[in-house]
């Protein structure tokens, strides 16, 4: 089974898979996604709306208050380091962009606390340019069904993604595929029950390399 009719299947199960983190702008996203590193979008979405309506822009942001942001992210892993990141994150833009969030990984790539994974997510919510962000999900799910190699890297496991799967589904199937380990193919009790992949499944020599 090659990547694409993966993917016919991942959208059988999951045909309105989209980003699950409430957004109305670009910096909106970017900051979200960087607050949703070791945590949960669930988790992220519950703080967000004050976030936002206190801090809208990167520019009200670039002058927040550092305890402020902290307070406002208390319930999220990590918060204090987020709070500097975001902080940082919107001096980035408008110092370097005029508050105008960039498209090229080297731009958003130079904003603090913003990595491929981040840059990969909004070029393709953003701005619907193709990309495939890989998470804790869609890597567990890409090495379980074969499509990586057990110890291979994030980039490598992107890499290969890309090259298996048509590059017009690419945005399409990150969302898929983030649905299909986040509801279905989970790091511990994943329900290989409703699974279409059991016959291709490496969960087992995966787990038996881990011992």
């Amino acid at each position: 089974m090659n990547g694409n009719q993966i993917l016919d299947e991942m959208e059988k199960i999951f045909p309105d898979a989209q980003c699950e983190l409430n957004h109305e702008t670009p910096f909106q996203l970017v900051v979200a996604v960087v607050l949703s590193a070791q945590t949960t979008d669930k988790s992220v979405n519950k703080i967000t709306p004050a976030l936002f309506e206190a801090y809208p822009t990167s520019k009200q942001m670039a002058n927040a208050d550092i305890h402020d942001l902290e307070d406002k992210l208390r319930t999220i892993g990590l918060y204090r380091n987020k709070a500097k990141s975001i902080l940082n994150l919107s001096k980035d833009l408008e110092e370097k962009f005029n508050g105008v969030v960039p498209s090229t990984y080297k731009d958003l790539q130079s904003l603090s606390g913003v990595g491929r994974k981040t840059a990969n997510v909004v070029r393709s919510v953003a701005f619907d340019i193709p990309s495939f962000a890989v998470d804790t999900h869609v890597e567990r799910v890409s090495k379980r069904l074969g499509l990586a190699k057990p110890f291979d890297t994030v980039e490598q496991v992107e890499e290969k993604l890309k090259r298996k799967i048509d590059r017009k589904r690419w945005n399409r199937g990150h969302h898929e595929f983030i649905f299909f380990g986040r509801y279905l193919c989970m790091a511990r009790n994943p329900k290989c029950e409703k699974c279409p992949f059991t016959d291709i499944c490496k969960k087992d020599k995966l787990e038996a390399l881990k011992k």
